[in-house]
């Protein structure tokens, strides 16, 4: 395995999971790379790296990122964006995993890019949930922002500096896999407790009997 495929995995992969926190930022920055030659793509993504597909991009970019400042709409965006993350995650690592056997090549971008984006999606989603139900959705434009510059740092570090962007990655997926984990059992614990709570008795009366 070449230094050469383990760094295009790496920019894949960093990228797929930079979708978890926007769509189309990724996509973005990926279609500039590569317009503008800092990184190439794998035949038959060549598409990327035009200029249709660089404005289309910064259209959907900026209709994106500015949706999630909208009360309630972020939170309606977070039931779309999981399915579609998965998509472009796929995508994006399959444009760059050097593998040319077709069916190794969609099923290792689908198990690396978009299960990484997935999860961060899961994740962000989570982190949503908890700042509507704590704050009412007032702090969600703070985790909106939080979301836009991760996500646009982590694009950019993903192509100047994959290997370390590929560690920084793994590790917010075991954290964000972790919570997620410890969500699932306080769920889960709690509804054996609900099934099992103690059902009131209502006193027969006696009708004059002693």
């Amino acid at each position: 395995m070449s230094l050469e495929w383990i760094m295009s995995a790496c920019i894949g992969v960093g990228l797929a999971a930079c979708c978890g926190f926007r769509i189309f930022v990724p996509l973005l920055i990926a279609s500039a790379a590569t317009k503008f030659g800092f990184i190439g793509t794998m035949a038959g993504f060549e598409w990327l790296g035009t200029w249709p597909a660089l404005f289309g991009l910064l259209v959907a970019t900026v209709a994106e990122v500015g949706a999630y400042y909208i009360p309630w709409l972020d939170n309606v965006l977070d039931t779309i964006a999981t399915p579609t993350s998965i998509i472009a995650g796929t995508i994006l690592s399959t444009s760059f995993l050097h593998i040319d056997n077709p069916v190794l090549h969609w099923g290792l971008g689908l198990i690396l890019g978009g299960s990484s984006a997935g999860i961060v999606q899961a994740g962000t989603s989570l982190l949503r949930l908890g700042s509507s139900a704590t704050t009412g959705g007032l702090a969600n434009p703070v985790v909106a922002s939080g979301e836009n510059i991760a996500s646009i740092v982590l694009s950019i570090f993903s192509i100047l500096l994959p290997l370390i962007t590929a560690v920084v990655i793994g590790l917010l997926l075991l954290f964000i896999m972790s919570q997620l984990a410890a969500k699932r059992k306080i769920w889960f614990s709690r509804a054996p407790k609900q099934a099992g709570s103690p059902i009131t008795q209502i006193p027969r009366s006696n009708n004059g009997r002693s």
